[in-house]
């Protein structure tokens, strides 16, 4: 099962070790909390000459989410596994929104004002807010799991698909694409852009070919543009008929058809933008980094039997996987990050005209927007116990979203702290 990170007196990094033994320690007096998230016990007596086993952080990087997973090369042992959630498209909303709101207010108060040129200079290596924000919530927790353990390597899934090998496989050599991983990328990548459905009558959770859209028989390629996804029964209905002949009558399937095999993945796109700027940062960090494709993944995951979620995948990444995987009772950490607030000194309606004024003072009653608490209320009309980010408000009401929903109303009296601000919310 999960283990619980160990730090010595001088927050160094021990070696993790299994929920019970963090209870024993904590009942013998011996530890006492650390970090709620990810949990984390610190000695309170000195440990001399520790044996640390060292540990191999693999990230399995993706547009909306990432997985994390901490492998024990020698052992084959997964030792925490984690979903991190990306607030991406949520930075690109705000940033819209934004620029909407500034260019109504200058139209109305600057109509004359003369437009401005190449007056800002991008650094080398510059990424969109909303992309550099994901490769900054991956280093934050590389960096925050060296602290509290031995990591030595590193594994990336550095490109999802290999679109130019696909396309011609003498690129550079055929190893993986005609030896064990034949047909594991293109196969993984017509999945994501076909969305696991069928193309011509969208069945999902079903057994799906491959299929040439234009026959081979009549001139059609092996090119991924000619080639999408279909169930069994269309399949064979369609046989080796032109697409234009089987799908006579359904004009707008057809046009959807043909514009879809001709559109890059988007979300491929994205990732494929941030993945070598990833792959330097965590360079930059001083340990050995291993990198791998999509293909080798789903290929080391699937031999292994595992399900498809982003931490299972990450735990797949890399050459470097052990032959057999140790996963019994292994749970995920599902983090979302949260971002630190806004700046805003006011709130805006639709329009971009203010509607309320933002108290500029972070804390209240001792708490701040962000951190996680329990309330345990004894009295009232919401008598129970809350655990979730807390939103405060000067006069201590606040409000707390759990689970389970927002809870509003909740005095600070009742409130205790789990754990401090740091941008994420998360579920154990």
């Amino acid at each position: 099962m999960s283990k619980v990170f160990l730090i010595d007196q001088g927050k160094q990094p021990l070696n993790p070790v299994y929920p019970a033994q963090a209870r024993q320690l904590l009942r013998d007096g011996k530890a006492a909390v650390f970090r709620r998230y990810p949990f984390t016990l610190i000695l309170k007596k000195e440990v001399s000459n520790p044996k640390v086993k060292p540990l191999r952080i693999k990230i399995d990087p993706g547009a909306k989410t990432t997985g994390l997973a901490l492998i024990d090369d020698n052992t084959g042992e997964v030792v925490w596994v984690a979903q991190l959630q990306h607030r991406g498209f949520q930075i690109r909303d705000s940033l819209t929104s934004r620029r909407q709101l500034r260019r109504s207010r200058r139209n109305r108060k600057t109509r004359y004002r003369k437009p401005r040129f190449l007056n800002r200079t991008r650094p080398k290596g510059w990424l969109p807010p909303s992309l550099n924000s994901r490769v900054a919530n991956i280093l934050t927790w590389v960096k925050r799991l060296s602290s509290l353990c031995q990591v030595t390597a590193i594994s990336q899934e550095l490109v999802r698909f290999d679109t130019q090998q696909m396309e011609d496989a003498e690129i550079s050599g055929k190893g993986y694409q005609q030896g064990t991983l034949a047909g594991y990328e293109i196969r993984e990548f017509l999945l994501e852009k076909w969305g696991r459905t069928c193309a011509y009558c969208g069945t999902k959770d079903i057994k799906l070919e491959i299929e040439h859209i234009q026959p081979r028989s009549k001139g059609g390629s092996n090119r991924l543009s000619n080639l999408c996804l279909a169930c069994v029964s269309c399949n064979q209905k369609k046989g080796v008929q032109d697409i234009k002949n089987f799908l006579k009558g359904k004009q707008d399937l057809l046009k959807r058809i043909l514009s879809q095999a001709k559109r890059p993945l988007a979300d491929t796109a994205a990732v494929n933008a941030t993945q070598w700027n990833l792959y330097e940062n965590l360079k930059k960090i001083g340990l050995s980094v291993e990198v791998g494709t999509g293909g080798r993944t789903k290929y080391n995951r699937t031999i292994r039997g595992l399900d498809k979620t982003h931490y299972w995948d990450a735990a797949c990444v890399g050459v470097s996987t052990p032959e057999q995987l140790i996963t019994t009772g292994v749970k995920p950490l599902l983090i979302t990050a949260k971002g630190h607030g806004t700046r805003q000194q006011c709130r805006t309606d639709k329009f971009g005209f203010p509607v309320r004024y933002c108290s500029r003072t972070k804390f209240h009653k001792g708490f701040q927007t962000g951190d996680i608490v329990k309330a345990v209320v004894t009295s009232g009309k919401k008598i129970g116990t809350y655990v979730g980010r807390v939103a405060t408000r000067a006069i201590g009401s606040f409000n707390i979203s759990t689970p389970d929903g927002l809870v509003q109303g909740i005095s600070h009296k009742y409130c205790k702290h789990i754990h401090k601000k740091d941008g994420y919310a998360y579920v154990a």
